[in-house]
């Protein structure tokens, strides 16, 4: 009965690719025109992984229709619960890949078939990517397709295709229109099996990294690409009026009002501060803090103290407070503190920490923002950030000290507030959370302290994202810039994303303050899978 069922599964999957990659040959040869680079190289013997850049949906079924042998593509595991999409995926022999961590079913599946004889093929970026988050722009790979090639004992064969995107164009399927496409296929990359698992690992993500860009060169220079052909956002290619850079000259009214109200609150805040004077001796003690830090990493100056687990003080109440591990003047700010909103799944969904505003007004609107999120089926965590909330010292107002020109307090509350959430991470891990996510008048006192910038800029290895790089990979990160915005401005903040390599720009139409960026950033995460 076992080998009945055996011979008419592989008979089904062997009708079904059959099908498959006759369907592409006919559908793609109408609407495209494939030019193919190392064409032979695809069709060795053997298994191996065939990794890819990513530009569109359309990226496997093309780059399976010009290899003679069968790929089992690793797909989004967002796509099999789809009753109809994930009985035609699984037809053809793909299987469910996580895009955010290592899935041990999947990495057996792929050991498996490679072993085989098999190709496995995947996209290293996790989706789809351009720009400065394209593994073509310099962009960091996941781990996942060099640990995999070493385990299994087999070579990685480099892809890079161009031209997809275009499809995502309704002009692109027009009669007659055949849409160019470009695929160039590199030399396969030994998985180094005389060397130790990381020295492997790091020496194949090395010449995968070099031999995507020296493709990407190559198919430019062969065929002469202009900067349309080259990879594009897909809202951009299916001319998508929802611009993620919308031009501002077109709302005169909406930035004169934007700059208005950040002229005025800008103002309250000036005032508020006028009380803040620096002490005649504060450039000396800048002096002698900065020397101290210099002296320290980043990693040693946000270190959690060993001593500083909280996981016993959480428990199943709404709220959790602990002893801060940094001692200030003022005992009311030493008491950290963080309310709980969490979901039906528990403890074990992901948990968004949101920081507040400088200043926050108030936490009413960060409460309904969490019932939303719970809706989604992630919990939500509000932090109460140094000298904010529960931790404003008597006679002071709400944030009051979190920003002022004594910079020693605003780089230790700073300090104080990365090394809270580490903890809050790490106890709500025991928990069995794995998932996280991160929603976001002093010159004058400075110069007259005698406090110049390039004292301000010794501890720029610190405190400056411009001169750091993210823990995480770049694309779990999205900057969010107001376009009318005086004081963050959207320039600046580009500068950073562009540092950080794989993030995403996303820019609103408002100014600094303003209720209009929480919005679209939430359309924004829902559309990339949140």
């Amino acid at each position: 009965m076992s080998i009945n069922s055996h011979f008419v599964r592989s008979f089904f999957h062997s009708v079904a690719n059959r099908v498959a990659a006759l369907l592409m040959k006919l559908l793609f040869g109408y609407s495209s025109q494939v030019r193919v680079i190392g064409q032979d190289k695809a069709n060795r013997d053997g298994g191996f992984l065939l990794a890819g850049n990513h530009i569109s949906h359309f990226d496997p079924f093309i780059i399976s229709s010009v290899v003679r042998r069968k790929i089992d593509w690793m797909a989004m595991a967002e796509f099999f619960p789809r009753p109809v999409l994930g009985f035609l995926l699984r037809a053809v022999d793909a299987f469910p890949a996580d895009r955010y961590r290592a899935d041990r079913k999947t990495i057996r599946t792929a050991i498996e078939r490679l072993k085989q004889g098999r190709i496995v093929g995947l996209f290293p970026e996790g989706g789809i990517r351009d720009g400065a988050r394209s593994l073509l722009e310099g962009a960091p790979l996941r781990a996942g397709a060099s640990t995999l090639a070493h385990i299994a004992g087999v070579p990685i064969l480099p892809c890079v295709i161009v031209g997809s995107d275009r499809l995502y164009s309704k002009k692109s399927w027009l009669p007659l229109r055949r849409t160019p496409i470009w695929i160039a296929f590199g030399d396969p990359i030994s998985d180094f099996p005389g060397l130790a698992k990381s020295d492997a690992r790091e020496c194949i993500e090395r010449d995968l990294t070099t031999a995507f860009k020296n493709l990407y060169l190559e198919l430019r220079q062969t065929f002469r690409l202009s900067p349309d052909d080259l990879p594009h956002p897909p809202r951009e290619r299916m001319g998508s009026h929802a611009q993620t850079r919308p031009r501002p000259r077109g709302h005169p009214l909406r930035r004169v009002s934007a700059m208005a109200i950040d002229s005025l609150m800008c103002a309250s805040l000036n005032l508020m501060q006028s009380r803040h004077r620096l002490r005649a001796r504060s450039r000396d003690e800048m002096e002698r803090y900065v020397a101290e830090c210099e002296k320290l990493t980043a990693h040693d100056f946000y270190a959690v103290p060993h001593n500083g687990g909280l996981a016993s003080g959480i428990g199943e109440g709404a709220m959790a407070t602990w002893r801060s591990p940094i001692t200030t003047k003022f005992p009311a700010n030493d008491i950290a503190r963080a309310d709980f909103f969490r979901c039906a799944r528990g403890w074990n969904a992901p948990t968004v920490l949101m920081l507040h505003a400088l200043m926050s007004a108030s936490h009413i609107g960060y409460r309904r923002w969490a019932a939303r999120f719970n809706e989604l089926g992630w919990n939500a965590c509000f932090v109460h950030l140094p000298y904010h909330y529960s931790r404003v010292p008597r006679g002071y107002w709400n944030g009051e000290l979190a920003i002022t020109a004594d910079l020693i307090r605003n780089a230790e509350g700073l300090r104080q507030g990365v090394i809270e959430v580490r903890q809050l991470m790490a106890a709500l891990r025991e928990r069995g959370c794995n998932d996280f996510g991160v929603t976001r008048f002093m010159r004058r006192e400075l110069r007259r302290a005698q406090i110049e910038p390039s004292l301000v800029a010794r501890h720029f290895h610190l405190s400056s994202p411009m001169h750091n790089q993210p823990l995480c990979d770049g694309n779990r990160i999205l900057f969010v810039a107001g376009e009318f915005d005086s004081i963050a401005r959207a320039a600046d903040l580009e500068a950073i994303q562009q540092e950080w390599h794989g993030s995403e720009l996303l820019r609103v139409r408002q100014g600094h303050f303003g209720y209009r960026m929480l919005r679209e950033t939430m359309a924004r995460l829902k559309e990339r899978g949140l």
